[in-house]
């Protein structure tokens, strides 16, 4: 099945595109969990119309907006998006890939700085994805950086499958891996070493601990991973007129397409974002749109 839109995001910004594409009858998947950032608010004084309220509660209210509207929703993670001319492929962690006319990118942005070089070896030993390519390593020693709770799924599945797996905690205390997973807290990883892959990582404390392969587990990843080809400045994707990219038919809205972060901008962008893609879906099905303009 080819949806009309996919979200990526389900923040205020993306909740709030899913809202406008429904109401303009265009067939939506959303992928994503409630913001974290958001849930755990404990005051909001300045959205209007609720005085001081607590993340929960708008989130509560955002989503009680869209009961009635039928959508799909995804808690997998969409790994990369790729433009195929009138429609993009959504590639998924599980491998499987989703079809649709438009897409918004609506991840927020991660805070935590890339680690040194971690850019150079982005796919030469360096790796985001362990169900993607953990059978790469089948045998090997392999190092996973952790921040959340996916990363310890990631952990525990990885373990099955090479000879030995370091774990990374950047997450929290009290989390249960696997008995053969060895455990690093306490020691910030900051640089990868290596020539042509990276073959080392090394700590804030001036430990090296070399291994095949390296996985990243963060919450979301730079946007020109997630999309090759799109403009970026440093962590936000550049965005014009009406929350459109530099690639037809994919918008960004909320804290990736800039500053300031806040839910009013966002909210406001994820409706701005989708009744152009709303407008631009239905223009695609008519032979006479002149795509050259768009």
């Amino acid at each position: 099945m080819r949806y009309d839109l996919a979200i990526i995001g389900a923040g205020p910004a993306g909740l709030s595109a899913l809202l406008n594409a429904k109401i303009r009858n265009k067939s939506v998947i959303i992928f994503g969990t409630d913001s974290p950032s958001l849930e755990n608010s404990e005051s909001i004084k300045n959205y209007l119309g609720f005085g001081d309220v607590s993340g929960k509660q708008l989130n509560d209210a955002f989503k009680k907006s869209l009961e009635g509207y039928e959508y799909d929703k995804s808690d997998q993670k969409v790994q990369q998006v790729y433009a195929m001319g009138d429609y993009f492929g959504l590639m998924l962690k599980n491998n499987d890939m989703v079809e649709a006319t438009s897409v918004i990118v609506a991840t927020g942005i991660e805070l935590k700085k890339d680690l040194i070089n971690e850019d150079k070896f982005f796919a030469k030993g360096v790796s985001y994805c362990a169900t993607c390519d953990a059978a790469l390593y089948k045998g090997k020693k392999v190092l996973l950086i952790g921040y959340n709770e996916e990363s310890v799924e990631e952990a525990n599945f990885t373990s099955e499958i090479v000879d030995e797996l370091i774990f990374v905690n950047m997450y929290k205390d009290d989390i249960k891996l696997n008995d053969s997973i060895k455990v690093i807290s306490g020691d910030l990883p900051v640089e990868f070493i290596g020539e042509d892959r990276a073959s080392i990582l090394k700590f804030k404390s001036g430990a090296e601990i070399s291994a095949d392969g390296f996985f990243i587990i963060r919450d979301s990843s730079k946007p020109s991973r997630l999309v090759p080809s799109i403009e970026t400045d440093d962590e936000h994707i550049i965005v014009h007129d009406n929350c459109r990219t530099n690639i037809r038919g994919l918008y960004a809205a909320g804290d990736v397409a800039g500053r300031p972060y806040q839910i009013n901008k966002s909210v406001g962008q994820g409706q701005v974002a989708a009744l152009d893609a709303a407008k631009y879906i239905s223009l695609l099905k008519k032979d006479s749109f002149d795509k050259s303009t768009w």
